[in-house]
């Protein structure tokens, strides 16, 4: 499955509505980890192709979605999203955890693995 583009309208319907809820509270069936990146930022450049990779080995298990910070500036915003790549995981039950930088393919399983599918 490959990686799905994300818009402030459907982070609302499918993930959060961050505009009417207080509490966090996950709408998806399946984690899903949200990329924050822009088109000219090279550190982003290397990791998109690791997250199409993920995004096809977690097929079912896992949904990997992109958010350019350059077009969807306010759902950056409601991250306060100062550094890209941004990466936040997404647990079904628990609270989603941010990380900044680009990280390597393994540290990315590491935490599907332990974090995300546990």
């Amino acid at each position: 499955m490959p990686t799905v583009k994300l818009t402030a309208e459907k982070f609302k319907s499918d993930i959060f509505d961050y505009t009417t809820e207080k509490e966090w509270k996950y709408k998806g069936n399946v984690p899903a980890i949200i990329d924050f990146y822009a088109d000219w930022c090279g550190p982003c450049k290397m990791v998109a192709p690791l997250l199409e990779e993920l995004s096809d080995e977690y097929t079912d298990k896992l949904i990997i979605y992109k958010v350019d910070t350059e077009v969807e500036q306010e759902l950056s915003a409601v991250f306060g999203i100062r550094s890209i790549p941004s990466l936040l995981f997404i647990p079904r039950e628990a609270q989603p955890m941010m990380q900044a930088g680009a990280l390597p393919k393994a540290a990315f399983k590491e935490i599907i693995e332990e974090e995300l599918l546990k």
